[in-house]
C-alpha cells in the first residue's frame, strides 16, 4: 500500500528542530524591548519556546475557541509574535495579521470583515496604548469573544498572557492540521477597501523557502529580522525562514538604526531580513 507523508506545517517544522536540538537558542528579543513595550528582553531555547507555545495553545483551547476560529494578532516585533502564531496553529486556529500601524477604525473594519473570535495585543508599542485601541475595536466587532495581551498595566477585560511565556507548562491534544487549509489571513488594500487574503501553511512555507534560497542563508545560522511580522512578506521572510534554517531568530523593532547596528555586531548575524 502506498503511504503518504503529511505536508509540513510551521509548527511541524518547529517540532522537527525541537527534537534535534531542544537546548539550542531559538528566539532573541529586540535589545530595546523595554523602551518599545515596557517588557524586559528575553532569550528562549527551543525547549523553552515549546513550553510557551503549548501553554498559549492550551489557553486558546480553554478559552473556548473552536478549531479553525480566527485569532487576530497585533503585536510589536518581539518573540511574543512568533510564539503566538505558532501557538494558534498548534491549537488548530487561523491567525489574522493586524498591521502594527493600524488604529481603531482599521482594526474594527478588519475584525468584522473576517469574523474574528479573539484578538491578541499588547499594552503599548512605542508609547501608543495599543491595549486601548484593541479594546475599543473589539467592542465594535460582535464576533469577538476573547481579548488577551502581553505587557504591563493591561485594561480590565484584557486577559494577561505574560506568565504563560516564562512559567507556562501545559499540553494540548495532538492534532494533524491540513497544510492545505487556511493558516493565516493577511490584508491587501484595494479600491474597494480591505481585502482579506487567506494563506495555507504551504503558501507560507513556499514564500519562506523562496527568500531562504535566494538569500543563501546558512543552515543553523542567526537571522536578524527587522521587518514586522504583520504581513505575509514579514512572516515569510522571518518566521518561515527561521524554521527552514533551524537556527536562531533575533528580532529588531523597526525605526531605530543605532539599535539595529548594535544587534548586528553583538549577535554576529548571518542574515538580515
Amino acid at each position: 500500500m502506498l503511504q503518504t507523508t503529511a505536508s509540513p506545517t510551521l509548527d511541524g517544522l518547529f517540532r522537527r528542530i525541537l527534537a534535534r536540538q531542544p537546548e539550542a537558542l531559538a528566539l532573541i528579543d529586540p535589545a530595546n524591548k523595554m523602551q518599545v513595550t515596557g517588557q524586559p528582553p528575553l532569550r528562549l531555547t527551543f525547549a523553552q519556546a515549546d513550553r510557551a507555545i503549548s501553554a498559549l495553545a492550551a489557553h486558546f483551547v480553554d478559552a473556548g475557541l473552536p478549531p479553525h476560529s480566527i485569532v487576530a494578532v497585533q503585536l510589536a516585533n518581539t518573540i511574543e509574535y512568533a510564539l503566538t502564531v505558532l501557538a494558534a496553529h498548534r491549537a488548530g486556529l487561523v491567525v489574522a495579521l493586524m498591521p502594527q500601524l493600524w488604529r481603531h477604525a482599521d482594526l474594527a473594519v478588519a475584525l468584522n470583515r473576517i469574523g474574528a473570535r479573539a484578538i491578541v495585543g499588547c499594552s503599548r508599542i512605542d508609547g501608543v496604548s495599543h491595549a486601548d485601541l484593541i479594546m475599543n475595536a473589539a467592542v465594535e466587532a460582535f464576533s469577538i469573544r476573547h481579548v488577551c495581551g502581553f505587557g504591563p498595566d493591561l485594561p480590565e477585560g484584557m486577559v494577561p498572557l505574560d506568565d504563560l511565556i516564562t512559567h507556562g507548562s501545559a499540553t494540548v491534544p495532538a492534532m494533524t492540521p491540513d497544510a492545505r487549509q487556511a493558516a493565516l489571513i493577511s490584508f491587501d488594500v484595494t479600491n474597494s477597501g480591505l481585502l482579506a487574503v487567506p494563506r495555507t501553511h504551504l503558501n507560507l512555507i513556499s514564500g519562506g523557502l523562496a527568500v531562504f534560497l535566494e538569500s543563501g542563508m546558512a543552515q543553523g545560522g542567526t537571522l536578524l529580522a527587522a521587518q514586522c511580522m504583520g504581513s505575509f512578506a514579514g512572516i515569510a521572510s522571518s518566521l518561515a525562514c527561521w524554521l527552514l534554517s533551524g537556527g536562531t531568530l533575533a528580532l529588531h523593532h523597526p525605526f531605530d538604526g543605532e539599535v539595529l547596528e548594535r544587534q548586528l555586531i553583538e549577535l554576529n548575524c548571518d542574515t538580515l531580513a
